[in-house]
């Protein structure tokens, strides 16, 4: 089903030439404040109307965040996604918290 990603493997993978589509899966006023740079919000409970539009192919590389280790935005989205069929799904089970206590930067209102 889907996969656990570190913040070290994930910070990889966004510089390599295969970087994967990121996903946020909490709700569009938190990823206004901040997120990952490069993500596109997609939030757990709107995963199946905005799939087909934001991931049009279902082997893309895709690896989903949400806010800590605690939040389970990240887990239902991806498990939300396998469903659909996307073969590649990867979480970010730390979240935001990590990557931002980790020092690394931040898109959005802050």
């Amino acid at each position: 089903m889907t996969n656990h990603i570190s913040r070290t493997e994930l910070l990889r993978k966004l510089l390599s030439k295969d970087r994967p589509i990121l996903l946020e899966a909490l709700p569009e006023k938190y990823f206004a404040h901040a997120h990952i740079p490069g993500a596109i919000n997609v939030p757990h409970d709107q995963v199946d109307h905005l799939a087909a539009s934001a991931l049009p192919r279902k082997d893309a590389s895709v690896v989903v965040y949400c806010a800590s280790a605690t939040c389970q935005n990240s887990h239902l989205a991806a498990l939300r996604l396998a469903e659909l069929g996307y073969r590649d799904v990867q979480i970010y089970i730390e979240g935001k918290k990590d990557w931002i206590d980790a020092g690394l930067p931040v898109e959005g209102k802050g």
